[in-house]
């Protein structure tokens, strides 16, 4: 009788302990990103699901939540959660985290970048990683760079071929950098949230905004609620995937390996659909109906001028070391 009760006991702590394991390794993790579901940002963060679950034979599984639902649909405090260890996983914007890391609006400066080559020598070079030590300070971890790209200007009062153009119009902006930018164009910025944008230029509340063609504009229907359109290339804006740190430094140095190269991967995705949509996507949004102005090279150095003390106020705040290393890079692919 006692050998059975102890055969009992031990097969009862036998099979939980099995079970435990096989709960502890069916971990799910939570990504949060603030855009819509048809955006290149989830389809990037999509794929990042499936590389997981597929290389760690389902051990770790990533459910995907869109349109900032995890932070009540702020954007802003997607990062700051992730840092502090209430979100595992985070897909947004350089320009979403400058409130609580002033020096990433160093990716979005005013014309700072004039080519993709640029862009990649600086997110995929020796900047892209003085950022990422920065964040990581901050707690997060980044895994790879991917890109909301080059943001373009939309309204529906006028076509935009001149600074002077910009006067009086109300425009949605995302951080804080770009209310400093329309300032300085003598447009009057209004901060909002994405998932209130589209209804906002719906109602008139705003006439227009400004983002990227092939991450935003063309996969969330930007075009339906908007006229004109004008390419002026004025600032870049790269996503990054990142994890909370908390979570990163409990993994076991092999599915942290798995994790990095996934999140590479995806985010390599990312960036080529964001760049295929944006290469077809004026001819598209003409087609759509949109009136599209290509700006010519005169009319960009006209806005270069006109947001140069935007882009030497945010400078000074970024810092000199950081500015210099994003110049010397740009600059190496001239």
């Amino acid at each position: 009788m006692t050998f059975a009760r102890l055969s009992g006991t031990a097969l009862a702590a036998a099979l939980a302990t099995t079970l435990s394991l096989g709960a502890a390794g069916a971990e799910t993790l939570r990504l949060s990103h603030n855009t819509g579901e048809n955006s290149t940002w989830h389809l990037g963060s999509e794929r990042f699901a499936e590389l997981v679950a597929e290389r760690t034979d389902g051990a770790f599984s990533v459910r995907v939540f869109p349109n900032a639902q995890l932070s009540g649909g702020d954007q802003m405090r997607q990062a700051e959660m992730v840092g502090r260890g209430a979100l595992d996983l985070v897909v947004t914007s350089a320009i979403n985290v400058t409130p609580l890391v002033p020096e990433m609006a160093v990716f979005s400066l005013p014309y700072l970048f004039s080519s993709y080559e640029q862009v990649d020598a600086a997110t995929q070079g020796a900047p892209g990683q003085m950022m990422a030590d920065i964040l990581l300070d901050q707690g997060i971890v980044v895994l790879a760079w991917g890109e909301n790209g080059f943001r373009e200007v939309t309204n529906n009062t006028r076509p935009i071929r001149t600074p002077e153009d910009m006067r009086g119009l109300n425009m949605r902006v995302a951080g804080p950098m770009y209310i400093d930018v329309m300032n300085a164009l003598g447009a009057n910025p209004q901060q909002m949230q994405w998932v209130e944008t589209i209804s906002a230029l719906q109602q008139g509340v705003v006439d227009g905004q400004e983002n990227p063609i092939g991450a935003v504009i063309v996969p969330l229907q930007v075009y339906e609620v908007q006229q004109y359109m004008t390419t002026w290339h004025y600032s870049y804006d790269p996503i990054f995937l990142g994890v909370s740190r908390e979570k990163w430094e409990s993994m076991d140095a092999e599915t942290q390996e798995i994790m990095r190269e996934a999140a590479q991967e995806a985010m390599a995705y990312q960036r080529e659909i964001t760049r295929e949509g944006t290469a077809n996507g004026i001819e598209y949004l003409r087609a759509q109906g949109m009136e599209v102005h290509e700006a010519t090279e005169e009319e960009i150095a006209a806005f270069r001028e006109a947001t140069q003390p935007a882009f030497d106020m945010w400078a000074e705040r970024v810092g000199e070391e950081i500015v210099n290393a994003f110049l010397e890079a740009t600059a190496e692919v001239n």
